[in-house]
């Protein structure tokens, strides 16, 4: 198979491909190893590669599975592989080696995905965007000077790129669309418990696991594969239909969108993405959706401060485990300041506090829930502006006060979905004048990825983007 060939095909295409025998696994290899080979040097995407390993599974691979010898990447933050490094973005992890695989990637095997490598990630995933100190800056391959976005910013830009059709990606405040936006891909953040998290479980009520791609019959067919209860989970699996590609590719549905682009920093839009946002309004109106201009209504300092005082307990917890897991306490240069800074914080909260933030998160989130009743799905623009310059947000030298004030007026629409646990998407809708990809977020009702995804392929269908691939 010839690159060019590939690079054409998503996940669920070369799958075919490789059932009717037109293709070999090793073949899908081949061509994703050599492209990653002409860019990762560039983009800084894929932190571990297992070539070897690959090379040894595409011999063994069941070809009648879903996604028969698709090249696959897992995202470098608390997802385990048998005898891989996991480094979790931090030089804290440099010697860890994982012992067995996740409950993830062992229904990505299932699956028949080929697991080809690791993708980049900034320390513990804290930031929107991938440019840890351990691991160094992850770029858009739309732009080299540009973030790739976090903190899956490496599995979004290997996709961008063109290594592979799909990749792992984690959305614990936009971690998830964030990335898809700043590269032109499709986001999916499921809803909570969907897909098996395992150091990052659903207990914690914001970190969910899915994929970034090209397509969204690929992002559905993938939730066919992995999304499903975990044995002995502590927590309800939420409903869902017989299959998500099936709902995916059912006839349009008319639906109430409303839609707005206050977002809760108050940040004006970018002129560029405002004018993403009208059109992707007047396209939805053209295919015969009801739009609603009409905000998100609630508190939304109430409910930040909840969230934060929420993460600050679980943060804590998480250094605790991470501390478990290493043997060992940390040493200086092990966390950067920002972690530092972070976990000095979650130390100084008590338990109360904590306990309360949670307590008074959920109280909100059931107010915004109940507004899902008037509508059936909310439009934002993903980002307030377009993707910035790789430094803009210094996650080494700036002080926390003033990154988090740059993170809210470039990434202030994603993070509430995260907090009620709904589902939400981020699609390739628009471009800024200087050529970079521009997303626009679909939130849906509790557990109703099927509305999105149907959305979606109507909307790819509308607006295609899989022909608007990097110059390079």
């Amino acid at each position: 198979m010839r690159y060019e060939e590939y690079a054409r095909l998503d996940g669920v295409a070369m799958a075919a491909l490789v059932r009717k025998g037109d293709v070999t696994p090793a073949e899908l290899l081949d061509c994703a190893i050599a492209r990653a080979d002409a860019v990762n040097e560039r983009l800084n995407a894929i932190v571990y590669k297992g070539y070897d390993h690959a090379r040894q599974a595409a011999g063994k691979l069941d070809r009648n599975a879903p996604f028969a010898g698709v090249p696959f990447l897992i995202k470098d933050l608390y997802c385990d592989i048998a005898g891989w490094p996991m480094s979790n973005g931090s030089r804290f992890f440099r010697d860890y080696v994982s012992r067995e695989d996740s409950e993830y990637v062992r229904r990505c095997r299932k699956a028949g995905l080929n697991i080809i490598g690791k993708t980049n990630t900034p320390e513990y995933g804290i930031t929107g965007t991938t440019e840890g100190a351990y691991l160094g800056p992850c770029r858009s391959p739309f732009g080299e000077n540009r973030i790739a976005g976090g903190s899956s910013g490496g599995s979004a830009s290997a996709v961008a790129a063109g290594i592979a059709p799909m990749a792992h990606a984690t959305d614990g405040l936009g971690s998830i669309r964030i990335p898809a936006a700043c590269n032109g891909l499709v986001g999916l953040k499921v809803t909570r418990g969907r897909n098996p998290m395992d150091w990052n479980s659903p207990a914690n009520e914001m970190s969910v696991g899915h994929v970034v791609s090209v397509s969204v019959r690929d992002s559905a067919a993938m939730l066919d594969a992995t999304a499903g209860p975990v044995a002995h989970a502590p927590f309800a699996y939420p409903d869902a239909p017989g299959s998500f590609l099936a709902e995916a590719l059912a006839r349009p549905k008319k639906l109430t969108i409303a839609f707005s682009s206050e977002n809760p920093s108050g940040t004006p839009l970018h002129p560029d993405v405002a004018a993403g946002f009208a059109a992707t309004v007047a396209k939805l109106e053209d295919l015969g959706h009801k739009l609603v201009e009409r905000p998100i209504r609630t508190d939304w300092r109430a409910l930040y401060r909840a969230q934060g005082a929420h993460s600050a307990g679980h943060f804590g917890a998480g250094i605790i485990q991470s501390i478990l897991e290493v043997g060992r306490d940390p040493e200086p240069g092990d966390f950067e300041p920002l972690t530092m800074t972070y976990w000095e914080g979650a130390k100084r909260f008590g338990a109360d506090k904590a306990a309360f933030g949670t307590l008074t998160m959920r109280a909100i989130c059931r107010d915004i829930l109940a507004q899902f009743d008037e509508f059936d799905v909310f439009l934002s623009p993903t980002l307030i502006t377009p993707p910035p310059e790789i430094g803009h947000i210094d996650t080494v030298n700036l002080n926390s006060k003033e990154l988090n004030h740059r993170q809210a007026r470039i990434f202030g629409y994603t993070p509430p979905w995260n907090m009620t646990g709904q589902p939400s998407i981020s699609l390739p809708l628009a471009w800024s004048t200087d050529g970079m990809p521009l997303g626009m977020m679909f939130t849906g009702r509790y557990a109703d990825e099927a509305t999105l995804l149907n959305l979606a392929v109507q909307l790819e269908e509308a607006l295609p983007w899989a022909h608007r691939r990097p110059a390079h």
